[in-house]
């Protein structure tokens, strides 16, 4: 099996992002599966048009996009994806999103093909905090989650594909005053997480 893993770039005047920094530090095979690491712009539709050219080259079986969300405390997989984005926060393009539907002949939603409540479970086992999230927002990460879906259903059927959210790093947050996780804590918990996935 072949597992596509992407992680966004810095954005919002951040140095770091914590995806991009995990996903590279992933494993390049995981129980014998290969793993591919993708760096994607924090730009809304550009960040799909990349991981679409990386569908088209690699043909991997899975998608896994991970993404930062600050001010949660634990790795939450997503459950469902929603056809609407805003916001008030430029991306990296120096624009704002257009408020409205993400695509126009899209379902409202699509909920992810990933066994998340499972994955949730095997990132508790190796000790890092996890759960389910019931929502991805409504900027670039729920952008690309639900784009990569939209593909699955109009051009690649016998995809599986998911989003993962993480907390800040540690030096992203002043005083402590916000949640943050350790970088290896991260890859420990995707790495599980993928794991599940593989042998679901």
């Amino acid at each position: 099996m072949k597992i596509l893993v992407t992680g966004f770039d810095p954005f919002g005047g951040e140095k770091v992002n914590p995806a991009i920094e995990a996903v590279k530090k992933l494993p390049d095979a995981i129980d014998g599966n290969e793993i591919i690491k993708l760096e994607v712009p924090t730009i809304f539709y550009q960040s799909a048009q990349v991981v679409k050219a990386k569908i088209e080259q690699e043909k991997p079986d899975m998608v896994i996009n991970v993404g930062q969300a600050g001010g949660r405390s634990a790795i939450t997989p997503e459950r469902i994806a929603i056809n609407f984005q805003a916001g008030s926060t430029p991306d990296n393009s120096g624009k704002g999103p257009k408020e409205g539907k993400i695509e126009t002949d899209g379902a409202d939603g699509y909920f992810t093909q990933l066994p998340i409540k499972q994955m949730v479970t095997a990132i508790r086992q190796v000790g890092i905090p996890a759960m389910v999230s019931n929502s991805a927002g409504t900027y670039v990460c729920n952008h690309l989650f639900y784009e990569v879906q939209y593909m699955r259903v109009h051009e690649f059927p016998d995809l599986k594909a998911g989003f993962i959210h993480i907390p800040f790093l540690p030096n992203q947050v002043k005083n402590g005053r916000r949640p943050s996780m350790s970088l290896n804590d991260m890859v420990t918990g995707l790495t599980a997480a993928i794991k599940e996935a593989i042998h679901d």
